[in-house]
């Protein structure tokens, strides 16, 4: 059957083709034995990668810029050669050559380039392209091309006259050549691509074929015909990225059988007895969040459901009214915490909440003493512990559990795959909770939790005021300081951040340890102030924070430790130094800490007054929004996918040409097609014979593959 208009025909035998473009870059003109470690730096190791090599620009050169609008855009014109003249002495001596066309006149500084004293001669006519600047009263550039005009170039590889791509570049590499050995790779492998979209949507959104889209990608024709290869190329990848998504989710159901368990969604009776022990009822999102989990807990696959909520909405109550539906189904909880001081606030909370409803509580670290964890985890392998709230230790070797049904993740970002993985480990095919209280912004949701399915709780309890935040130059923080002392006699309390734990005279900034001596003694000497950072004994630190939750202590100077689990509702101000240092959703954690009662409550952010334009912009963002899912999609075009949801989970995210953040409308339709193919055709596109799966395949393991 004839391909449809625009589709090239499907390869006939996928093995040959993956094995040419599997071919070695020395079987390509130019590339020896020294130039493959240095390709390899930019992720290029045969044929396949570097056709997906996409340029990073593009420079028309068709287009005439003459020398008096280089403010404009790069300089492309004809050029007449004035005089040459030297500059500088010895070794850095250098060529600097004048040049003249229509519009006036200019320089170029020739670093390293002292053979252009003989190519450009006095008198002739030259193309010249470069990037200029006006320095030493000369308009000049050290950047540029420049070929006799009079020379008749190989087709297609002359630098003028068309458009030319930019590509990233590592030490030992230029432009002209991975120009030259991409041409090469075209050539050579690119006549017979294989389409990797399916034929009615290359059709329904006018897309380029396969063939066609690689080679305008690198060298299009026209400005109209690289935006068009651009859409194809962005699309399908995005698409092949939601693709392998999906069939991640597909492999977790895959073998798993309908388990027994209470079939209703709604709430169970243990359930509705905690809720009617409750002063408070629930909001409309723990509502749903909390009916989503039962769904999903009664259904034939486990569950594996994100649930995100901003600081304060209410998430852990949700988790506590999952593990009692885990108890009826006569299963066991695991609610494992980043660090020791949240889970044993969640231990406190859970005891508090659940053990008058008969469920039996349980708290380890790895600082339970001997005798006392020996026989924890005997009881734990018996069944007689019904949840079991700790850090680390919840999937250590000597953890076993009798029936682990459930497994309740807190701050999730903070722990990487592995980890996840192993406490997943311990039982039969358990649910899995993942929660977070940093906003994942829905393109990130779309990629890293792809094959999850997500609960979001945006209101929180009534009675709560937002946080009134302020920035102020480290020069005002006298009137900050005088600010909270107000509060303080009004009896509220208040938190000090710092970036450091201590510092040792390298860099100008205040930390932890000098600033509480200094609150204590010299700002708020009629207030008591206590310490508290990682590095403390783990005992000191849960009395100091006892003793803050108590009011004993008024002010907390702490590090960014204070970040998640601390709940302390007269808390008032929260005071976060250096913080162009903080990313923005700790920032917004941080603010989190404070606006947990009914006062109102306030977050000052103190930048340094040397801080740019640019850095007090970020700031602002702080100060113009409340909404965490704003501030998250923030700091994910600021900082990145790596270091929203950690490092382990975010390699796959630096893709070739889409981005997740930037494309997200076209990420949201790549989704609904994947997915609706692969509900038809669980096999559909299996990867290992076309390009894209191939270079996608040399990246880390997704964020989830675990599961």
């Amino acid at each position: 059957m004839a391909s449809p208009p625009g589709v090239s025909p499907r390869c006939t035998s996928p093995a040959v083709f993956l094995r040419s473009l599997n071919a070695p870059l020395t079987a390509m003109r130019g590339i020896g034995p020294v130039l493959i470690p240095k390709l390899a730096r930019l992720g290029i190791h045969n044929a396949a990668s570097l056709l997906c090599h996409y340029p990073r620009d593009w420079e028309d050169r068709g287009i005439k810029n003459t020398i008096n609008h280089f403010q404009r855009a790069a300089v492309c014109t004809e050029v007449t050669v004035l005089a040459h003249d030297w500059i500088g002495f010895g070794r850095t001596r250098t060529l600097k050559v004048y040049v003249e066309d229509e519009s006036g006149q200019a320089a170029l500084i020739c670093f390293n380039r002292p053979w252009l004293e003989k190519q450009l001669v006095e008198g002739r006519r030259y193309r010249l392209w470069g990037r200029f600047y006006f320095k030493y009263g000369d308009i000049q550039s050290s950047a540029f091309e420049i070929e006799p005009l009079d020379e008749n170039s190989a087709a297609g590889n002359s630098p003028f006259g068309g458009i030319l791509p930019v590509y990233p570049l590592s030490a030992g590499i230029t432009q002209a050549m991975l120009r030259r050995f991409i041409r090469y790779a075209l050539e050579q492998y690119a006549s017979n691509l294989e389409d990797e979209l399916p034929g009615d949507i290359i059709r329904r959104d006018g897309l380029l074929c396969k063939t066609a889209a690689i080679k305008a990608i690198h060298f299009p024709a026209t400005m109209a015909e690289l935006e068009q290869a651009k859409k194809t190329l962005i699309y399908e990848e995005l698409f092949y990225l939601e693709l392998m998504v999906g069939r991640r989710a597909l492999e977790r159901k895959k073998g798993t059988l309908p388990r027994p368990g209470i079939t209703a969604c709604q709430f169970s009776p243990l359930q509705n007895r905690l809720l009617e022990r409750l002063p408070f009822a629930l909001t409309k999102g723990q509502t749903g969040a909390s009916g989503d989990i039962n769904r999903d807990m009664a259904g034939a696959f486990p569950m594996a459901r994100l649930l995100q909520g901003d600081v304060g909405s209410g998430k852990t109550l949700v988790s506590f009214l999952a593990a009692l539906r885990a108890a009826e189904d006569g299963g066991q909880t695991a609610v494992m915490a980043p660090t020791e001081l949240l889970a044993r606030q969640h231990a406190e909370n859970a005891a508090l909440l659940l053990e008058p409803l008969g469920i039996r509580i349980a708290f380890l670290t790895g600082n339970i003493k001997a005798g006392g964890r020996k026989e924890l985890l005997r009881s734990l392998a018996l069944g007689e512990i019904d949840v079991i709230v700790g850090t680390h230790a919840l999937f250590s070797k000597d953890t076993v559990y009798k029936n682990l049904r459930l497994v309740v993740i807190d701050e999730q970002h903070r722990f990487g795959v592995t980890q996840r993985s192993l406490i997943m480990a311990k039982g039969e095919q358990p649910h899995l909770l993942m929660m977070s209280a940093t906003p994942i912004p829905r393109s990130l949701a779309l990629t890293v939790f792809g094959d999850m399915d997500v609960s979001v709780i945006r209101d929180l309890p009534p009675g709560r005021k937002p946080v009134i935040t302020h920035l102020a130059k480290e020069s005002n923080e006298g009137k900050v300081y005088h600010f909270v002392k107000k509060e303080l006699a009004a009896g509220h309390q208040a938190y000090f951040v710092y970036p450091l734990i201590e510092n040792g005279g390298e860099l100008e900034l205040k930390d932890a340890v000098s600033m509480a001596e200094r609150l204590a003694k010299k700002v708020f000497p009629d207030f008591p102030v206590a310490l508290v950072h990682s590095k403390l004994d783990d005992e000191e630190k849960r009395e100091t924070m006892r003793r803050f939750r108590g009011g004993e202590i008024k002010i907390l100077a702490a590090t960014s430790v204070v970040e998640v689990g601390v709940d302390v509702p007269n808390a008032v101000c929260m005071v976060v130094e250096h913080a162009e240092r903080f990313g923005l959703s700790a920032l917004h954690q941080l603010r989190g800490r404070v606006g947990r009662g009914s006062h109102q409550s306030y977050c000052f952010l103190v930048y340094s007054d040397e801080l740019t334009e640019d850095g007090k912009s970020r700031l602002k963002v702080m100060l113009e929004n409340q909404d965490g899912f704003v501030i998250a999609e923030e700091d994910l075009k600021l900082r990145g996918p790596g270091q929203i949801t950690g490092t382990e989970q975010s390699g796959y995210l630096e893709m070739g040409i889409a981005n997740p953040v930037r494309h997200a409308e076209e990420l949201a339709r790549a989704r609904t097609d994947a997915f609706s193919i692969l509900e038809n055709d669980p096999g559909f596109l299996l990867p290992g014979h076309r390009v894209i799966a191939h270079v996608l395949e040399q990246a880390p393991p997704f964020g989830e593959v675990v599961l």
